[in-house]
């Protein structure tokens, strides 16, 4: 295989495009919303947008490491956009900063008088300023180097054929995906958890990590629909490769779900009173409507949809399954968030800007490494049986 053989398309450049129009038009709305929502605001519906693109990229890494310990034709052709998204990890480290000053408004064990609490101040040692901050450079310089190591490799890769960055990369792989699952675990609690910190649940972060691998996947198979439309990559995707990212999404999305009902029904046998209050919340103030919709849309639907056969082998149907999940996605978000800052049902206008602005700046990235490089890993050991994944 050569570098020309699998030249990015003209539609990745258009995808480029399309997350700058994005992020322009998102930032235009978010002015617009900042001005009638004010900073406090801002910072919650940052906080909701943030952490849902940054989920994308880890949970992309994630699903990148896996492909590296498991092999398999589904891994291959989707190794360029996963890698393309885990490059984008340095750049959400600098988009951190805007929640920084936001500190106060978002976390209430910030205030000095929250150490009037007794269960506040028993979490003192953990929930303070400086050590969140240490933390948050801590995750984030986790996350950059494994990112790094894997992009690093991979090119080399491509370039040398070292059979020897396999085994680097799969032991990378290996090891990043523990200290991965630990470091995800602890920043949803630091970042989302203690906006709350009187609530807790030790299903909070499986729940996160199997959320950002559904829209990883989703995100995914959006790309690789746009890829399959002109060459090279018409060439090399069919009916068994999207058959496949079909059956994983599927997998997901029921996990997901299982998590989700487990802690729910935890806090119910369990009856605590520092856990109820989190269901009580959103099952009230127009929140019930939310949640009936997630159950509803978020799983029953695509659930029932990603049962067929046909569907999941018709891409054009999937990327609408996979678009609508990560629509959801951000709404999952917004409702584990929102209900800890207003009593009542409310959408502004900044709440739809910040994720549109985000998700158009990371695209922008996102299209910039995959067209940098060839769209198929050409010396991966997996290429030849993902070339010839035949339709069945």
């Amino acid at each position: 295989m050569t570098t020309e053989t699998f030249q990015p398309p003209e539609s990745v450049s258009g995808l480029q495009k399309l997350g700058t129009m994005a992020a322009v038009a998102g930032l235009a709305l978010a002015g617009v919303g900042f001005a009638l929502s004010g900073l406090e605001r801002f910072y919650q519906a940052y906080l909701v947008a943030y952490t849902f693109w940054l989920g994308v990229a880890l949970g992309s890494m994630a699903l990148l490491m896996v492909q590296h310990l498991s092999g398999g034709a589904w891994g291959v052709v989707m190794r360029r956009p996963l890698e393309a998204a885990a490059s984008t990890i340095p750049a959400m480290a600098v988009l951190f900063l805007p929640i920084i000053p936001g500190m106060h408004d978002l976390y209430h064990w910030t205030h000095a008088d929250a150490l009037a609490d007794p269960l506040i101040a028993a979490k003192a040692p953990y929930l303070n300023t400086p050590f969140f901050l240490a933390r948050v450079v801590f995750y984030f310089a986790i996350w950059i180097a494994m990112s790094h190591l894997l992009l690093k490799w991979s090119r080399e890769q491509d370039q040398t054929g070292d059979p020897a960055l396999s085994r680097k990369l799969s032991i990378l792989s290996g090891g990043g995906l523990v200290v991965y699952a630990l470091t995800v675990n602890f920043s949803v609690t630091d970042w989302l958890m203690s906006v709350n910190p009187h609530w807790f649940s030790t299903m909070w972060g499986p729940m996160f990590m199997v959320g950002q691998g559904l829209a990883a996947f989703a995100l995914t198979i959006l790309v690789l629909v746009m890829l399959i439309r002109t060459e090279p990559m018409s060439r090399v995707l069919n009916a068994g490769h999207f058959h496949d990212l079909g059956k994983l999404l599927f997998a997901f999305l029921m996990l997901w779900a299982y998590l989700a009902f487990s802690q729910f029904l935890i806090v119910y046998s369990a009856n605590l009173a520092e856990e109820v209050p989190h269901y009580i919340a959103r099952s009230q103030g127009g929140y019930q409507y939310l949640t009936i919709g997630l159950i509803v849309l978020h799983f029953i639907v695509p659930y029932a949809m990603l049962l067929s056969r046909n569907l999941k082998r018709d891409y054009n149907r999937l990327r609408l399954i996979a678009a609508w999940l990560i629509l959801m996605r951000v709404v999952d978000y917004y409702w584990q968030v929102a209900p800890e800052f207003h009593e009542t049902l409310s959408v502004s206008v900044i709440d739809v800007a910040l994720p549109i602005a985000l998700g158009g700046i990371f695209l922008v990235l996102y299209a910039m490494r995959l067209k940098s490089q060839p769209l198929m890993p050409l010396n991966d050991a997996g290429l030849e049986k993902a070339l010839t994944h035949h339709v069945h």
